[in-house]
């Protein structure tokens, strides 16, 4: 039996089990799903877990069942790509013969002195619950601060705003404009729904150091409650440890067929991967797509394609609170309920198809 082995149930490695099950997966291939919780969690949705304004429930989807997969608990510490074997924390290694990495992403801290210790995060659903824990046992008035305006940021300091409040919420930004990826009409936007919801944009901020409970912009401190850091992301510390090339937020270099330039058996996925766009959930399931007809040809004895075209995005939506929201779709910009409304949508279909 040959054993396929995907690292993470994220978007990436949901959508390989969902093109593979149940009847694309050969007779003498089983599949091993490695991850560090008992199901798959929705991580666009974090925000609103740590704002408390869904349950932990509500963004948990479960993994398939078939005869042929196996699915494993436990906490990845390395990758022996010369033994062909994941190594596990208290755990026996697992062998593999085509491995999938989808670990996702974490924190960067942009080497911020007392950042990661200081700050809390969204970046998993065991920290997204940790900081949800501290921001909804805050007292009245208590300031909480948000490291970082891009589409983390904003939709936790939104739902944040309508879930308490009674808090003084202030929002870091290093641009002119927060969500300096969007058209300067939507950041414009957004920041006048922040202003009417009371929530302080601080722009062309410079965090220079955190402390406990303070935090340093332009050297000045600045007293807080709480201390959310949402100002950018890097490839698991996992894929940054492997040998081959990455580009400077630690993503591996991959072949247009999504796999390592010098090992057609190892794939990486989604936040792992160096991709021409920004990572995203819709990029990881188009990977992962794509990565499955490599495996299914290959299990044919068929020769892979020659290329893929290049993975088309929808599009990307966001939430201010639970009425409003803004985005981009088609390439074109939309704000107001609309948006919002969108949203829900498209995560309401995503739980049920998968669910």
């Amino acid at each position: 039996m040959k054993n396929l082995v995907i690292l993470g149930g994220g978007y990436g490695g949901m959508k390989i089990l969902n093109e593979l099950l149940p009847n694309h997966l050969p007779e003498d291939v089983t599949i091993t799903l490695i991850d560090r919780v008992p199901y798959h969690c929705l991580k666009t949705e974090y925000y609103a877990l740590a704002a408390g304004t869904i349950s932990d429930k509500d963004i948990r989807v479960s993994f398939p069942e078939h005869s042929r997969l196996a699915v494993k608990y436990g906490e990845v510490t390395s990758i022996d790509t010369k033994d062909r074997k994941v190594i596990l924390k208290d755990a026996e290694p697992v062998a593999f013969d085509d491995l999938i990495i989808g670990l996702g992403c974490e924190d960067n801290y942009h080497d911020v002195p007392g950042a990661e210790q200081f700050t809390y995060s969204i970046q998993s659903i065991e920290k997204s619950r940790r900081t949800y824990s501290v921001l909804n046992n805050l007292g009245p008035g208590s300031v909480v601060a948000i490291v970082g305006a891009g589409l983390s940021g904003v939709e936790l300091a939104s739902e944040l705003s309508e879930s308490r409040e009674d808090l003084n919420i202030k929002l870091f930004d290093r641009g002119n404009h927060i969500l300096s990826a969007f058209p300067e009409r939507l950041s414009k936007y957004v920041e006048n729904w922040f202003v009417r919801n009371n929530v302080e944009i601080i722009n062309n901020s410079n965090i220079t150091k955190v402390e406990e409970n303070k935090l340093y912009n332009h050297d000045q401190p600045i007293d807080c409650d709480v201390i959310v850091w949402t100002a950018g992301i890097q490839a698991s510390k996992i894929v940054r440890a492997m040998d081959g090339e990455k580009d400077r937020s630690g993503r591996m270099v991959i072949s247009p067929l999504h796999h390592l330039p010098n090992d057609e058996h190892i794939f990486i996925l989604g936040d792992c991967a160096s991709l021409p766009h920004a990572p995203s959930a819709q990029l990881a399931e188009g990977q992962a797509e794509q990565i499955a007809e490599v495996l299914k040809r290959r299990w044919k004895g068929e020769a892979p394609p020659a290329s893929f075209p290049q993975i088309k995005l929808k599009g990307i939506l966001g939430s201010l609170g639970k009425k409003h929201g803004f985005g981009m779709m088609a390439e074109r910009p939309i704000t107001g309920r609309v948006a919002r409304l969108l949203k829900s949508g498209i995560l309401w279909m995503y739980k049920f198809h998968k669910g």
